[in-house]
């Protein structure tokens, strides 16, 4: 478990970090805490994203690839290598590549991440995490999703910065409300 301080979390957030945008979006009844503060943190969705996050979505969904690929330092625990002997190639980095070009696409197109991931997405993610797809499979259909990640880097209706003024207000706003409360 991480845990970050709003600024920190702040920053994550206003360069397109997906690990850290993606609680902006869960479902209310998902959540197991969210007070007004982080209500207000989850109405500030609007603002923190923008077209920046495209390209940490594709720069997450290659290190994904290399990961799978057997690329990436340190990937490969003796974990990975049993889904590997099982399956012919890691089918967890796989589905994690392609589930970032799926939230990427969605998030670029939407200014939104749905959660849980919707079908027919989520029974694919399923069927590659357990094997019943192919590499070949997963490779195209995350060369699909970068593609159209590439081509919404500049045809996004997202703002092309996140609103920098409005975070700064609003994260003095929160700090100062916490410390006279």
């Amino acid at each position: 478990m991480v845990v970050y301080g709003l600024r920190r979390y702040l920053h994550l957030a206003l360069a397109g970090n997906p690990t850290i945008l993606l609680p902006l979006f869960v479902p209310a009844e998902h959540t197991y805490f969210c007070d007004e503060h982080g209500r207000a943190l989850r109405d500030a969705a609007s603002w923190i994203v923008s077209r920046r996050a495209g390209r940490r979505f594709r720069g997450y969904l290659n290190a994904q690839r290399r990961g799978m690929l057997g690329q990436r330092a340190g990937a490969g625990g003796a974990g990975r290598r049993e889904i590997v002997t099982r399956y012919g190639f890691d089918t967890k980095y796989a589905m994690h590549m392609v589930r970032l070009g799926v939230q990427g696409v969605e998030l670029m197109e939407t200014g939104r991440i749905t959660l849980p991931i919707p079908e027919p997405h989520l029974s694919w993610l399923r069927e590659l995490r357990q094997g019943h797809r192919t590499k070949e499979e997963a490779l195209d259909a995350a060369a699909d999703l970068e593609a159209r990640l590439d081509v919404l880097e500049t045809s996004s209706p997202l703002p092309p910065e996140p609103d920098r003024v409005r975070a700064d207000a609003w994260l003095v706003e929160q700090y100062l409300s916490r410390w006279t409360a």
